[in-house]
């Protein structure tokens, strides 16, 4: 088992760990993306906290209402996340039963 990078933590060590377990990545260029990816989970884990504790939306210095600057975190961190799993051509959506399942 490969042991993620020490500067991960909890949820983008799992991340990391799992993914490199199941695809078996081992290159490094796949590795470099994991750990991007893996990155991208960490911050959307602590901007994902930040919102929870302090709100979408956040008071303002002039006595209004501002976007928690969280949110923008989360929403970059995201869009780095499936820029680095969509180039390690990865398809992480299980498949769904029912209506919608694409046909074998």
């Amino acid at each position: 088992m490969l042991s993620a990078p020490a500067h991960l933590r909890d949820a983008g060590s799992t991340f990391y760990t799992s993914v490199a377990d199941e695809y078996a990545i081992t290159d490094a260029a796949g590795l470099a993306l994991l750990s991007r990816a893996a990155e991208c989970v960490d911050r959307m884990t602590a901007a994902q906290t930040a919102i929870a504790e302090h709100g979408e939306l956040v008071p303002d210095r002039y006595g209004g209402v501002k976007l928690n600057p969280a949110c923008n975190l989360e929403k970059d961190a995201r869009s780095g996340f499936l820029a680095a799993v969509r180039a390690l051509n990865l398809d992480l959506e299980p498949l769904r039963d029912g209506p919608g399942r694409p046909p074998e």
